[in-house]
């Protein structure tokens, strides 16, 4: 399939199932020259399609400063005021979010009934303001799909009437990148006392969650068979003198048991006929020493 030329320029209208949006980015204090930016869109197809998937949008090779504000502005103005519902950008998508795994004691996923899950507990920002990288991508979610298909439909119209689409023009309220963002990291680094103690008892609510699900989902196994009929064999239970105490009855328990049993087979009976004839041996060399000795002691004594 040829692409569709663009009447103003050489630039192609679209690539296979994209459309190509060109961008007009405005000179910068660091780099004091206008620069021409391409965006890539089509409607979002995943290989495992969702609920969402009719309503979003996958836009390739966003700018490196793009935020949810810049693609917010660009479909108010350009795309028939189609409103937005949020923006998911790469990473941010698959769940790698700053946030802290809060797991069991033993770390480890369970297949039965999903005990030891890890669950996700965001920690304080750092950052007022993200930078991803060249080339990003994104998809953005519209709060319908008649919104995202009228989006798509505007930012084609406007491609080929070959308008000017300026980055970021409606975008005052994004925090400032360079130096100004830098400063703002270092002092998010340093977050209040409140802020702190907000994410740490977030944290250890999450825990004792887990926790709790955990000593539950152990207490039921340990109480209702399964579907074969028999009982889930696990760790846990009562725990400190009590367990220790129905250790040792059951020892005793056993012993008795086995009382019964000793001389049950010929060689048992054997064996402990030679072990009670070994004891009155040993007993008697034992005496007749002490008999041997108490006679020279006597005679050491007794006069010539």
């Amino acid at each position: 399939m040829a692409p569709v030329q663009n009447s103003s320029s050489r630039v192609p209208a679209s690539v296979n199932d994209y459309t190509v949006l060109p961008l007009s980015i405005p000179p910068t204090d660091s780099f004091p020259q206008a620069t021409k930016h391409y965006l890539y869109l089509r409607p979002n197809a995943p290989k495992v399609a969702t609920e969402n998937t009719p309503r979003e949008l996958f836009v390739v090779n966003l700018p490196i400063d793009a935020t949810e504000t810049h693609l917010r502005s660009l479909f108010a103005t350009h795309g028939a005021g189609a409103r937005v519902e949020r923006v998911e950008f790469e990473g941010t998508r698959t769940g790698k979010k700053l946030t802290a795994p809060v797991t069991s004691k033993s770390g480890k996923k369970r297949k039965r009934g999903g005990d030891g899950e890890s669950k996700m507990v965001e920690l304080p920002e750092l950052w007022d303001r993200r930078v991803g990288r060249s080339g990003n991508t994104c998809v953005v979610v519209f709060v319908d799909a008649s919104a995202a298909e009228m989006a798509l439909k505007e930012v084609k119209k406007v491609v080929k009437a070959g308008k000017e689409v300026v980055w970021g023009a409606e975008t005052e309220k994004v925090p400032a990148l360079g130096a100004a963002r830098y400063l703002s990291h270092h002092a998010l680094r340093f977050p209040s006392t409140a802020a702190l103690q907000a994410s740490v008892d977030a944290y250890m609510t999450a825990f004792a969650e887990q926790e709790a699900t955990r000593a539950r989902l152990l207490a039921r196994q340990r109480a209702e068979p399964d579907e074969d009929g028999f009982i889930t064999v696990t760790r846990g239970g009562r725990m400190g003198p009590a367990r220790q105490e129905e250790a040792q009855e059951k020892a005793e328990k056993q012993k008795e048991k086995q009382k019964g049993k000793e001389d049950f087979y010929r060689f048992q009976m054997r064996e402990k006929r030679k072990e009670k004839a070994n004891e009155l041996l040993k007993g008697f060399e034992e005496d007749r020493k002490k008999v041997e000795a108490m006679k020279m002691k006597r005679n050491k004594f007794r006069p010539n």
